[in-house]
């Protein structure tokens, strides 16, 4: 069983996101959605509520799917979900020069397990979900850039927590 791994803080997710998870799962009998934390960034939703918000946002999606949490190294975590690949997906060349960096330190730590590149849908390339966050934080409408389910989620969250610039 070919099994892959996406990783990713996914806060909150995007059609990005879901374009590479749709086209992803075609490429492996099993794919791992790894949800994890990115002390560098700043999250609007906790590990757990991204989790409930993908498990959500892939309940249709063709194949066999999984949302898991994680808090390691990519590659000690694709190792013990059993994966062959890491599916990362592309917007970019800021994108590509990070990942290839990341690829090459993957390869270190564990060269068994390789690296798969998607390229974003065109008209997705440009959605980041630090983009969303600070659009929703200003009172855009972000409608275009996320799932209905995760508009809805992200809105409530702005609410709460109170949007800049008022």
């Amino acid at each position: 069983m070919r099994t892959g791994v996406y990783p990713g803080t996914f806060d909150p997710v995007t059609l990005g996101h879901m374009d590479i998870i749709r086209r992803g799962a075609k490429l492996v009998d099993r794919l791992v959605i790894g949800v994890t934390t990115n002390p560098s960034k700043n999250a609007m939703f906790t590990v757990d509520e991204r989790m409930a918000m993908m498990k959500r946002e892939v309940a249709d999606v063709s194949g066999e799917i999984h949302v898991v949490g994680f808090d390691s190294l990519l590659m000690d975590f694709a190792e013990r979900e059993g994966a062959g690949m890491i599916l990362r997906g592309l917007r970019g060349g800021g994108d590509f020069e990070y990942e290839f960096q990341m690829v090459g330190m993957n390869q270190q730590l564990n060269n068994r397990i390789e690296t798969v590149f998607l390229m974003a849908d065109v008209a997705l390339q440009p959605i980041a979900s630090r983009w969303v966050k600070e659009i929703a934080m200003f009172g855009g409408d972000i409608h275009k850039f996320v799932p209905p389910g995760v508009n809805a989620d992200v809105i409530a969250r702005v609410e709460q927590i109170g949007r800049k610039g008022s």
